[in-house]
């Protein structure tokens, strides 16, 4: 299985959350987009990489993971991917 990549848009639209919930944790990535969509709660504004938390929240939010769980494999998947 390839890796996905989750953007800000699974934080205000609702097509992607059956992806997120079957895609295994340790095949996501996360990025933001930015300067485009712009996750919530931050819409209507200049999206930003530090904005990249809320999409995890939200993968958290989506899988039913503890919020910690699902940064510790974030990271892990982004060191594996550029061999840090």
């Amino acid at each position: 299985m390839k890796t996905c990549c989750i953007t800000g848009v699974i934080t205000f639209a609702r097509d992607y959350d059956e992806v997120v919930k079957n895609m295994p944790l340790d095949r996501i990535m996360v990025e933001t987009d930015a300067p485009y969509v712009t996750p919530v709660p931050h819409r209507g504004k200049r999206n930003e990489p530090m904005y990249v938390e809320f999409v995890a929240r939200k993968i958290a939010e989506i899988k039913k993971l503890p919020e910690e769980e699902v940064f510790r494999q974030l990271v892990s998947n982004t060191k594996r991917c550029f061999g840090v």
